[in-house]
């Protein structure tokens, strides 16, 4: 392994424990716990109900847009994970603790974050006055993922680069 790599990874290792620590004050743990449970699916079914109930026949396309936005980013991630089978921090070294349950088995890269940014993105262009609440909850959906020690930081960061790409090249489709 290069040596540039092997230590960008023992940093990050690093990173993961400094950040998993984070979570052993109660209301840091129980605040990215829920944001987490949030970023499963709950907030993003009931944000296309809201632009559908809100919005009715107008909100159609942004309702459509987020829901092919879910099946493709769904595949991708599950995709990505099964080719890379990169273990989670908490199965790597025993003093991360995991302060959620997992989805999956494998790591690499976050769905959660996969799905927040790309939903983020999309929904922002059909509304941009959402951006004071989505934008810091795509944001501490990002950072639960790792302060709960199931993602390396580079996960996270993957997803928000494949996440943006996603959603970007989704405004030339619809």
């Amino acid at each position: 392994m290069n040596i540039r790599v092997k230590h960008f990874l023992q940093r990050e290792h690093q990173w993961c424990l400094r950040a998993n620590t984070w979570a052993e004050q109660g209301w840091v743990r129980r605040y990215f716990q829920t944001v987490s449970r949030l970023g499963d699916g709950p907030i993003w079914y009931l944000l296309g109900a809201i632009i559908l109930l809100v919005e009715g026949w107008n909100g159609v396309p942004a309702f459509l847009h987020l829901s092919t936005m879910a099946v493709v980013t769904s595949l991708l991630y599950r995709y990505l994970k099964k080719w890379t089978k990169r273990p989670r921090p908490f199965a790597n070294d025993k003093r991360i603790h995991v302060w959620t349950a997992p989805l999956d088995e494998f790591s690499f890269p976050s769905g959660h974050t996969l799905h927040a940014v790309s939903f983020t993105l999309v929904t922002l262009a059909y509304y941009p006055i959402l951006a004071p609440v989505l934008v810091p909850l795509a944001i501490s959906i990002a950072l639960s993922r790792v302060i709960l020690g199931l993602h390396y930081p580079s996960d996270v960061f993957a997803a928000t680069v494949i996440g943006s790409l996603l959603a970007w090249g989704s405004f030339y489709i619809f």
